[in-house]
């Protein structure tokens, strides 16, 4: 029985196990209760100590019973190839000696593009990576580290055919360093845009839809030089990571400490500018790569890739027939991509099927039996009767927490650990965004049926969440909570072979002839997509959740009457 691990020791640590062709995967933010579980010292190494345990028990193995382990390096090497004896060594020494006697190196890149490429059931694919920065390039490229990277993607063969590297460009007062890094272009924008203690690139990309790119575009675009064989080059320092450079647009200055004092309009005009030439950019880069490999699909994967905005453009405009965004593809995605790197490549095992999910994560376990707060009902032993009473409750505009099967792997809740709602009150999403303590201009997402996406959408999104798309307008009326102020959506569909929201949402569809839900992830303002029971009843009691459905149990607030699910659960057990 062939057993491969990967593992990610950068921010979203995770790990990932494949056993005898199936996926085990966690990120250790889930147990630590730090979002993306990054090092908060320089020089400490993070290691996912609890994902790790989790997938060995869950698989019923031991580290001996490990074939191959792979990583992602991000410690700089004079040469390609020749990844630090020293990094190997460090990061073997905060594994069990079996696994950090078999620990390899891989580039973080490589890792990010096999993590959406072999899981997208394509035989041919260019794969496009774009993030602030990966592994160090080695003399024998250039010196610097990944910033943008192209591959030309076989299921024999992982050809590197373009990388960005950095330059010295004509400037306005004489040459200047350029750094290829989009990644920190965008980060550098979003801190002076969003003010503090706000996510800052998600909420930029929001804020987008309500401003006019043409104010400050010219000035934006002057930051950029896009060149023949898909070059890009950033003026220093907007390529490189700099919170603190005074950006100045016309005659206003735009610093990280000021965003909150600027109005929301210019806020909105700044973003909307800085969100197209961010897309332009990327479109360059995806338009030499269909040159390069004649590829019907592209595979686009890394930080970048979490802006769903730009994948709806990508996908329109890039050339490509077909666009496949990994699952997750956040750093946290490369312990699956060095894993699958082992099990594809190295034991050359076959590829897996396309998954239509992500739930490789662990169950919520039993549900306590703790006392509820004061005036809280627990419905329990419903069985086949959960799904038609939180219908109901959602078909009368209840806000219901969602806890079902395995935990979905990656940023958004895919229907596993979920606040879901009725679409159909624009009211619900400004209720939501309250209870989660989000800015109002946040879009809230949409869950649809697979097979009627064509009807309610211009596109037909994907299943993990990553692409917007327009939505019809003759059905926008019946779900303003979801579709955003540019009348566009980040539309996840769901497969008849989704387990975990598929079943409710037919059965909110036959009672409402809605096949749409609003889905946001069950957490609490910057804490990880919760993990256990325990902690999705503290989070829905602290959210103030009208209801909560965990594995058979439905869990409902004081004000919610009975009387709305008393049809679906009479003769059951109620405590």
């Amino acid at each position: 029985m062939p057993a491969v691990l990967g593992l990610n020791f950068h921010h979203d640590t995770s790990a990932c196990l494949i056993v005898d062709g199936r996926i085990y995967a966690a990120e250790e933010e889930r147990w630590s209760g730090i979002k993306h579980n990054r090092t908060t010292r320089k020089g400490i190494l993070t290691a996912p100590t609890h994902a790790l345990e989790w997938c060995l028990q869950s698989a019923g193995i031991t580290p001996d019973d490990i074939d191959h382990v792979w990583a992602p390096s991000m410690r700089p090497t004079s040469r390609i190839g020749s990844w630090a004896s020293t990094e190997e060594a460090e990061l073997a020494a905060v594994l069990p000696t079996t696994l950090g006697k078999r620990l390899n190196l891989i580039s973080h890149h490589t890792a990010h593009a096999l993590a959406g490429y072999l899981l997208s059931g394509k035989e041919h694919a260019a794969g496009l990576v774009i993030d602030a920065g990966g592994s160090a390039l080695g003399a024998d490229i250039a010196t610097g580290r990944e910033r943008i990277t192209g591959y030309n993607l076989t299921p024999n063969s992982i050809d590197r055919i373009h990388q960005a590297t950095p330059t010295v460009a004509p400037g306005p007062t004489g040459p200047a360093r350029t750094h290829p890094s989009l990644g920190h272009f965008y980060r550098n924008l979003a801190l002076r845009v969003i003010p503090p203690g706000n996510e800052a690139e998600g909420s930029m990309m929001a804020l987008a839809a309500f401003g006019d790119p043409n104010r400050y575009y010219k000035q934006l675009r002057a930051l950029m030089r896009l060149g023949g064989d898909g070059r890009v080059d950033v003026m220093a320092p907007w390529g490189s990571y700099d919170p603190t450079t005074p950006l100045q647009v016309e005659e206003t200055i735009w610093t990280a400490q000021s965003a909150g004092s600027k109005s929301m309009d210019s806020r909105a005009d700044l973003a909307a500018a800085a969100q197209q030439v961010f897309a332009e950019a990327v479109i360059h880069v995806a338009r030499h790569l269909r040159h390069l490999t004649d590829a019907r699909t592209l595979v686009f994967s890394g930080g970048c890739a979490l802006n769903s905005h730009l994948n709806g453009t990508l996908a329109e405009e890039s050339g490509f027939e077909d666009l496949f965004v990994a699952p997750a593809p956040h750093d946290a995605g490369t312990a699956v991509g060095a894993a699958l790197y082992a099990w594809n490549y190295i034991l050359r095992q076959p590829l897996l099927p396309a998954p239509e999910d992500a739930d490789w994560g662990p169950a919520p376990g039993s549900l306590p039996d703790i006392a509820l707060p004061r005036g809280y009902r627990r419905l329990s032993g419903l069985g086949n009767r959960l799904i038609p009473a939180t219908a109901a409750l959602l078909a009368d505009h209840h806000v219901v927490g969602w806890v079902q099967g395995g935990m979905e792997f990656g940023p958004r809740a895919l229907g596993h650990r979920s606040i879901l709602a009725h679409p159909g009150r624009e009211a619900t999403k400004t209720r939501v965004n309250v209870l989660k303590q989000r800015a109002d201009f946040r879009p809230l997402a949409p869950v649809i049926l697979a097979e009627e996406a064509n009807a309610w959408f211009l596109g037909s999104g994907d299943a993990f969440m990553n692409r917007v798309v327009r939505a019809r307008h003759c059905k926008s009326g019946r779900m303003p909570a979801v579709v955003h102020h540019d009348g566009t959506a980040r539309l996840q569909a769901v497969s008849r072979s989704h387990t975990a929201v598929r079943p409710l949402l037919e059965e909110f569809h036959r009672l409402t002839g809605v096949p749409v839900l609003l889905n946001t992830s069950l957490n609490l303002k910057g804490a990880p997509i919760l993990r256990t029971a325990k902690q999705a009843i503290d989070a829905a009691v602290e959210l103030g959740l009208d209801a909560l459905a965990i594995g058979d149990t439905l869990i409902l607030a004081p004000h919610v009457q009975l009387d709305a699910v008393q049809p679906a659960v009479s003769g059951r057990d109620r405590t």
